[in-house]
């Protein structure tokens, strides 16, 4: 099963919208086939793994991260195909959170006599598959808030006329936690900032990991009425489609200058007595998109948007052994909540260390959305 798992671990970037799955194949003892699901190389896993072992894949035991699926889509269903290559045992981390699955592919199983056994590994799957469960289940996108701030939770932040004569970026964070940041970007089908932060930062956004991908990751600006800076670097570096804005009204001529470098214009309604997008529309028509999973790069206000609207799945915050007091912005902006009662709790923490600096990592909503089933 470790191995399953860190095969499937090599379709990050690769897969999605579809989930991670690697197969691994043993017959006494010896693994004679393998298989990672890519997107684009439409054959899943474990069929890979089936064509590798050929016939000596009769009475052997299949492991895999994911439960085979049993319905037609882009290919045949997994479980027929396991069927009928003979395998007599089937060990398997979690359920297939899609509906369409959801058990019936173990049911095949065992109808035809193979022993399923469910839950090696769980805990990892579920957690290398929690974008794709969110998405196939609420066709929206798993939601990650990243930010990286000094230990009294402010964000360094220039003047806007000394960030344009500064011609380095002062930067909170280490370059060790900063190179971990591109992982979270390769690890997500878009990112999302507002125009505040183009405007003061003129940030690509692209991920920089050196990690192979399947499309380039999505460039998500929230500005309302198109004021996005048509020579910032998002803008002249927009192409096939990676660069989408979403507004609540626009001037057509300001509309045609941003579709005209490339930039995908989306018009919403706004959230009531507030002149932005509606976060839950944006994250709506983002799953259309096929975009299983955003990580929110924002500033200060869309910290606090993102947390008020409570479309929040996860966190990774940042944090530097510093202290900036005044000299720095807060967090997250905005109203806040009336008690901490009410205040959003995050679970499930796990602390990373990144040099001098460390992350908490933590949900603030159950990614495996008590969907689990006892099968």
């Amino acid at each position: 099963m470790a191995r399953a798992l860190e095969l499937a671990r090599q379709g990050v970037g690769l897969a999605s919208p579809n989930p991670h799955v690697g197969a691994v194949i043993v017959q006494e003892g010896n693994i004679i086939g393998e298989g990672v699901h890519t997107y684009a190389g439409l054959k899943h896993a474990e069929v890979l793994a089936l064509e590798q072992a050929g016939e000596n894949a009769r009475g052997a035991t299949l492991y895999l991260n994911l439960e085979p699926c049993s319905h037609t889509g882009r290919t045949s269903p997994c479980a027929d195909a396991v069927v009928a290559a003979g395998i007599t045992r089937v060990v398997a981390a979690m359920t297939d959170p899609n509906p369409k699955v959801a058990g019936k592919g173990f049911a095949l199983l065992r109808e035809a006599g193979i022993e399923v056994v469910i839950g090696t590994g769980a805990a990892e799957a579920h957690k290398l598959n929690e974008p794709f469960r969110k998405w196939i289940c609420t066709r929206t996108p798993l939601v990650t808030l990243k930010s990286a701030m000094t230990l009294d939770g402010r964000i360094a932040s220039l003047p806007a006329a000394s960030a344009a004569k500064s011609a380095e970026r002062s930067w909170v964070t280490g370059e060790i936690a900063r190179a971990h940041v591109h992982l979270l970007r390769h690890q997500s089908d878009a990112i999302l900032v507002g125009r505040g932060t183009v405007t003061a930062d003129d940030p690509l956004l692209t991920d920089r990991s050196r990690l192979p991908r399947r499309r380039p990751l999505l460039r998500v600006v929230l500005d309302s009425t198109l004021r996005l800076p048509l020579d910032s670097k998002l803008v002249t570096s927009a192409q096939d489609g990676d660069v989408v804005v979403f507004c609540t009204s626009a001037a057509a001529t300001r509309r045609r200058e941003l579709e005209r470098r490339g930039v995908l214009v989306e018009q919403l309604a706004q959230e009531k007595t507030l002149e932005r997008p509606d976060l839950k529309a944006v994250l709506a028509r983002l799953g259309e998109m096929e975009i299983a999973s955003l990580l929110i790069e924002g500033g200060s206000r869309i910290n606090g948007a993102a947390l008020g609207a409570g479309i929040v799945d996860k966190v990774f915050l940042y944090y530097a052994p510093k202290f900036l007091g005044n000299s720095g912005i807060p967090f997250a902006a905005g109203a806040g909540f009336a008690s901490l009662n009410e205040a959003s709790q995050v679970h499930d923490i796990t602390l990373h260390q990144f040099g001098e600096d460390f992350a908490v990592e933590g949900y603030l909503r159950d990614p495996n959305l008590d969907l689990d089933l006892d099968l």
